[in-house]
C-alpha cells in the first residue's frame, strides 16, 4: 500500500486500540518490511494485498474502508480475542 494509506490506517488503528484500552505499537510499513517483521502479532492491510502476506506468523486482517472506525474496531476486536 502507499505511504499515505499506511499512515492513515496506522492513525485509525491507534485510535481504535486506545478506545479498546489496548496498549500496542503500530507501525506503517511497506510489504517487504511487514514480511520481515517476526514480532508482529497482527498485520492490517487492504484486501488486494492479503495474499502477499499469507504464511507469516502474524494474523493478517483485510480492512476495506480505512476511514470506517467501526470496521477496524470490529475486526481488531475479534483478532485480539483470539
Amino acid at each position: 500500500m502507499g505511504i499515505g494509506t499506511s499512515v492513515l490506517l496506522k492513525m485509525n488503528a491507534e485510535k481504535v486500540l486506545l478506545q479498546l484500552g489496548v496498549e500496542a505499537t503500530v507501525e506503517a510499513t511497506d510489504i517487504e518490511t511487514a514480511r520481515a517483521a517476526t514480532d508482529a502479532k497482527i498485520l492490517l492491510t487492504t484486501p488486494d494485498l492479503v495474499d502477499r502476506l499469507q504464511g507469516l506468523p502474524a494474523q493478517v486482517i483485510a480492512i476495506e474502508h480505512f476511514f470506517d472506525l467501526e470496521e477496524i474496531t470490529e475486526k481488531l476486536g475479534l483478532a485480539l480475542q483470539a
